[in-house]
């Protein structure tokens, strides 16, 4: 009987030593940095799991922002395209929703975009129950040996968007000629009330118009010519914007670039310029501008690409709201992460002005990021002479920030901001003198050997504005920045693999003292 007694008391010990060094492995393994960890950010929008890039289908109604986008649910790199779905009520947290779109006999689900039918011109509608979302995207069919096919072809949904039904008569416009022929993006053309359709074929932008969204009239083309880039064009828009403290309108088309951007792969281009209903024509002020400097870009950083507008929601003062993928062609495929791929930017108000240097885009972030600002840390009248100390992962998470800056009389002064952390990695970024020109410097950021094209140079986007002081906002989100100087006249996006979280930011210049006349950093609090 005392041996039985023994026995089970060395049972009961082993059990409870190897419950505490399951507990003690579990514990270990929660502190280690996982890539969900490490790299999944706070508050852009990424998918749950799988490829993602290009949004498609932006639309606004009944209290919802809607974002699809080009997904491949069975693997984490560019496969047969879907149409993914997210909601969000303010363009900040978004719930993913069930696939909204398959592939079918036509082919795969390419970009395209969708626009609530208020009127119900389409006829698609359920009368006197819902308004219809109509839905426009390519189709694009593989048939080996570099023959494809691609037509553009509607779907239409009469539950807000949650799912679509595809129509009958598909493709709405068929095509045999032209291997790439997609994107088709539609806006309301309301001094004509019609509908009007951007669709990328090449080297050339084609305009369409439709009275029902179903029966589409070829009107006009806008040629690439020596003032673009290389690479084929994709994803346009084309939309109608005041210009800031005037008067006057003007029309602004989007064209994105797959190779070619300011920096190496893919980036998206502007132009301003009329549309008469028949034709966009270059504002003649802008294309001598664009002759002499090519500054036209809608984001000069890595990482912003393919970006759209969302469609029925524009702000007060008549501004666009837009989003883009965060990636670049160069290297998306190849980036660090396995659970998902891609992320998208922040969204951002999209607005238009006039200077003495003509017609200029700036993009600044959506308002409703503010409403997650928490621990505010502020400071002024920072004199910085080498390296000066900012502040420390010790008072803030530098992994979700919104940092704010005022410099005094930068006259010919150079600086740079550093991010940094214990194992050494370093991201640079600010304002080169001798270049006139911004800069992002992501060589020793992290993990940066999956891609020859990462971090194989620094990328620079010309300050194009002549204010004596110069203003920024930065947006730090685990595994990108955003920068956006002069309030938003020239922006820069990018991404980044930090081994570890950065815990220190700080602020160098060399040779000259500089006033920073004040800096207010937010942490973004933001589930």
């Amino acid at each position: 009987m005392k041996f039985k007694k023994l026995t089970f008391i060395a049972l009961v010990l082993l059990v409870f030593f190897n419950c505490k060094n399951t507990v003690i492995t579990k514990e270990k393994t929660s502190k280690t940095n996982t890539e969900e960890e490490l790299y999944r950010p706070n508050f852009h929008f990424t998918p749950k799991k799988a490829w993602m890039n290009d949004p498609n289908g932006m639309f606004y109604y009944n209290g919802y922002y809607h974002l699809y986008f080009q997904y491949h649910p069975d693997s984490n790199v560019w496969g047969p395209m879907h149409w993914g779905h997210a909601i969000s009520t303010d363009m900040i947290t978004w719930s993913e929703q069930p696939i909204a779109i398959y592939p079918d006999e036509l082919g795969t689900i390419f970009s395209g975009s969708a626009v609530v039918d208020i009127s119900n011109s389409s006829g698609l509608g359920e009368v006197e129950k819902s308004i219809p979302i109509i839905a426009m995207y390519t189709n694009h069919k593989d048939f080996g040996n570099g023959k494809v096919k691609q037509v553009q072809s509607i779907a239409y949904s009469n539950d807000e968007g949650k799912t679509f039904k595809k129509y009958e008569n598909n493709p709405v416009i068929d095509n045999d000629t032209i291997k790439d022929f997609r994107d088709p993006k539609i806006t309301w053309d309301e001094d004509r009330h019609k509908w009007i359709m951007s669709l990328a074929a090449g080297d050339k932008i084609m305009f369409y118009d439709s009275k029902n969204l179903k029966n589409w009239n070829l009107l006009s083309e806008f040629k690439k010519d020596k003032n673009s880039k290389d690479g084929v064009w994709e994803c346009p828009d084309l939309f109608k914007l005041p210009v800031k403290g005037t008067e006057e309108f003007k029309w602004v088309l989007f064209v994105s670039i797959g190779t070619g951007g300011p920096n190496g792969g893919s980036s998206t281009q502007y132009f301003v310029g009329d549309f008469d209903g028949t034709n966009f024509k270059i504002d003649k002020e802008f294309e001598k501008s664009l002759k002499e400097n090519h500054n036209y870009w809608l984001d000069f950083g890595k990482d912003n690409y393919a970006g759209v507008s969302w469609s029925n929601a524009r702000t007060k003062d008549g501004a666009k709201l837009m989003i883009g993928w965060m990636s670049n062609w160069d290297y998306a495929v190849k980036v660090p992460t396995e659970t998902w791929r891609s992320a998208m930017t922040t969204p951002r108000k999209v607005a238009l002005k006039k200077d003495d240097n003509g017609y200029r885009l700036i993009s600044t972030p959506v308002q409703d990021l503010n409403k997650y600002r928490g621990t505010k840390f502020k400071k002024e009248n920072i004199a910085v002479n080498g390296i000066t100390k900012i502040i420390g992962s010790e008072s803030i998470d530098l992994a979700s920030t919104e940092i704010n800056f005022n410099l005094n009389n930068l006259d010919d002064k150079s600086f740079t901001f550093k991010l940094s952390n214990k194992v050494n990695d370093t991201l640079l970024f600010g304002y080169s003198h001798a270049k006139k020109s911004f800069f992002i410097d992501r060589k020793k950021s992290g993990k940066i050997k999956f891609s020859e094209k990462f971090a194989n140079k620094i990328s620079y986007a010309p300050r194009t504005s002549t204010n004596k002081n110069l203003s920024g906002t930065i947006l730090i989100d685990k595994t990108s920045i955003e920068l956006f100087f002069d309030e938003g006249e020239t922006v820069m996006t990018e991404i980044f693999f930090p081994n570890q979280p950065f815990s220190t930011f700080s602020i160098e210049t060399k040779n000259r003292e500089l006033l920073l006349d004040y800096i207010e950093i937010n942490q973004l609090n933001i589930n």
